[in-house]
């Protein structure tokens, strides 16, 4: 067998880097960074797909459909699309390559799949897409890091083909229960615990270091609002919550009937900055709770049926079941979620990221 060149291994990150979504970008952004800093030449796959992305125009601009968007906030979400385009294209990405022809994309000595529902077979565009099982790319060796199923339950199980294209990967990894439940065969093949794959954490909690640290300034007191299509129960206690602690409420990335200021067009800096300077986050989405974590803001979230799986146990993995919402919690209860996280967060995430790692450094080596 011929000696691989010298220099540092060749990396491809394979995950939906071009969704219009902050929580996309910086969860690429953060996995490949995180590889490079650890020695890797590492880079995103830039798959295309006019049609992807003329879907993915469309949802920017209509997130919340069957409810349609008022056409005044179309500027900003505009200019909000623009920026994050702008600013996946100033990731480390390989020549761009048709979605439906990974054979065309370089070959590399590992191809990581993930972070990012990229098994979801309920995905409104990219739902069973051969490419994120593996197929037809150049690579020495397949591995998921923090790989999803999305909102495909366990109990809609999943199909052997599509079984069969992951039993080819050489290391599994996921980021939730419900992903590691539905590949439990895969990890009985191979001799480990019947419990499924390991759970790692969600890169942009794995290398807090790639996120900065600044805060947005400006005068007062603010919480953050990150989400739509919010339960009336939930806005209620919000903005209860804000009128009674004298706290302005500022919505990022999407309109908000409640907020008192609304910061749709935020660049991705900004939206991470605009977490660090928070007193609270409320938040209906995944990566909602993630930089509500990484910047150490306290934060209530109301869990949608599409978010569920992941939301309920990322707080599980961490202790924060208390700060995933219902309708039945009081007043009272949640005014005191949006007060503190609580002691031994730390300790808890340091303890997985070290898992974390390790599994990367077995499935990287």
């Amino acid at each position: 067998m011929a000696a691989r060149p010298a220099g540092p291994r060749k990396v491809g990150v394979l995950t939906f880097h071009r969704s219009i979504n902050y929580g996309s970008y910086w969860q690429a952004r953060c996995l490949v960074e995180g590889l490079r800093a650890r020695g890797l030449d590492a880079e995103l796959l830039d798959h295309r797909s006019r049609c992807v992305e003329w879907r993915e125009a469309r949802n920017a601009f209509q997130p919340t459909l069957p409810t349609r968007t008022d056409p005044r906030h179309f500027a900003a979400l505009g200019r909000k699309t623009r920026a994050l385009i702008a600013a996946v294209d100033a990731l480390p990405l390989s020549p761009p390559f048709p979605l439906r022809n990974p054979a065309q994309a370089p070959h590399y000595d590992a191809v990581v799949v993930g972070s990012d529902e990229v098994w979801n077979f309920r995905h409104p565009w990219y739902s069973g897409e051969p490419i994120f099982f593996g197929d037809r790319l150049p690579t020495d060796r397949l591995v998921s890091y923090a790989a999803s199923v999305g909102n495909h339950d366990v109990a809609d199980g999943i199909d052997g083909p599509w079984l069969d294209r992951l039993r080819r990967f050489d290391a599994l990894s996921v980021r939730d229960e419900n992903s590691r439940a539905l590949l439990a065969p895969l990890a009985a093949d191979r001799g480990k615990a019947a419990a499924g794959p390991p759970l790692v954490l969600d890169p942009c909690l794995q290398f807090p270091g790639v996120i900065p640290d600044a805060a947005a300034s400006g005068p007062g007191r603010y919480a953050l609002i990150y989400g739509h299509s919010f339960p009336d129960w939930y806005t209620a206690q919000l903005r209860r919550w804000a009128d009674r602690s004298d706290t302005r409420l500022v919505a990022v990335g999407y309109p908000s009937l409640i907020a008192d200021e609304a910061r749709i067009d935020a660049r991705p800096a900004e939206f991470s900055a605009l977490f660090a300077g928070a007193a609270a986050v409320a938040t209906n989405f995944f990566h909602g709770c993630v930089f509500a974590i990484r910047h150490h803001r306290p934060f209530v979230c109301a869990a949608s049926p599409y978010r569920r799986n992941k939301v309920q146990d990322l707080t599980n993995m961490l202790g924060l079941e208390r700060h995933l919402v219902t309708a039945a919690v009081s007043y009272d209860d949640f005014a005191d979620r949006l007060g503190a996280l609580p002691a031994g967060l730390a300790e808890r995430l340091a303890t997985e990221r070290a898992s974390s790692a390790r599994f990367l450094d077995h499935a990287l080596a």
